[in-house]
């Protein structure tokens, strides 16, 4: 776990802080309410404060959500000002996708009094599993002052299944994922009113999909994924959005690819050290940070794959 962790830590993480280039804060409209940061393609590093995740903001009649906060307090505070240019509506909720750095490192720009924060059911055990060793680890990527500022701040409201939440005639479904996919607690959430989905990280564009909970669990979760009813979605990572549930094609052919370059070498007999280089070596080309995070996929889904 701890070498895995390191190497999760090494590619997520050097090039101004964000509070320089706040200016430089794009939000998007994509749909009517529904608003997106597109985050950059790129490792975290001290120049982009962690800006490499998509932020998604939905506003209702009486309040608004706001949907994952960034990999660093300077980056959530860059959200927090680029909502209040759109509406003062209270921000009533922060809703978390997963665990990872670069999607809740920001969340301490946005506690303050009537904002929940609300994620998967697990999400609070995979904060204080692995919060402590993220400080640590980005303290060298981020720099120490940034890392000072970060509140690795539990949900308060958990979803076990589904739930839904109304910020006034605004209904946003919420579902938390099983098995374990990107991580153990994806979390997604579908805009009913213009049925669009703010997926998270089980859902890359571009980028290439990052293998941290299970690939067969991946793989279990995407055709019952595919069934919500959408009709866009905004990726975990990737500047765009997508068609839905076309945007789920590229990653499935990806992970489809990995999980059989992995099960061929492991019924040869091929050792992991060797394997590796080897596997998922036909979407070289189609994805970005590939050479970044493909040979941590390939460990994985190696080592999952080997013990059935």
């Amino acid at each position: 776990m701890f070498a895995m962790a390191a190497w999760m830590a090494a590619a997520f993480g050097p090039a101004m802080p964000v509070e320089a280039r706040t200016g430089a804060f794009s939000i998007q409209k994509i749909a009517d309410g529904d608003y997106v940061h597109f985050g950059q393609v790129a490792m975290t590093s001290m120049e982009n404060a962690g800006d490499i995740a998509n932020l998604g903001v939905v506003i209702g009649r009486d309040a608004v959500a706001v949907i994952d906060t960034g990999g660093s307090v300077a980056v959530g505070r860059a959200l927090r000002a680029a909502v209040r240019t759109l509406t003062n509506k209270p921000i009533r909720y922060v809703i978390n996708t997963h665990e990872h750095p670069d999607h809740i490192f920001g969340n301490a720009a946005f506690v303050h009094a009537g904002t929940t924060f609300v994620g998967h059911q697990n999400l609070t055990g995979s904060i204080r599993a692995h919060g402590p060793f993220y400080l640590h680890s980005f303290r060298g990527v981020l720099g120490a002052d940034a890392i000072a500022q970060v509140r690795l701040i539990p949900p308060t409201v958990l979803v076990d299944h589904t739930m839904t939440l109304d910020l006034g005639d605004r209904p946003l479904l919420l579902t938390a994922w099983y098995p374990p996919a990107h991580t153990d607690c994806d979390l997604t959430i579908l805009d009913e009113r213009t049925h669009t989905l703010f997926a998270g990280d089980l859902v890359f564009l571009d980028h290439v999909p990052v293998i941290d909970g299970s690939l067969k669990g991946w793989l279990d979760v995407l055709p019952r994924l595919a069934r919500l009813p959408a009709d866009r979605v905004v990726p975990g990572h990737g500047g765009r959005i997508g068609s839905w549930p076309g945007a789920l094609d590229d990653e499935r052919r990806y992970l489809l690819a990995v999980e059989a370059d992995a099960r061929r070498f492991i019924a040869a007999g091929t050792p992991l050290a060797k394997a590796v280089p080897l596997i998922g070596q036909s979407e070289r080309g189609r994805w970005r940070l590939f050479d970044d995070y493909n040979p941590r996929n390939a460990t994985a889904a190696f080592s999952e794959l080997e013990w059935e």
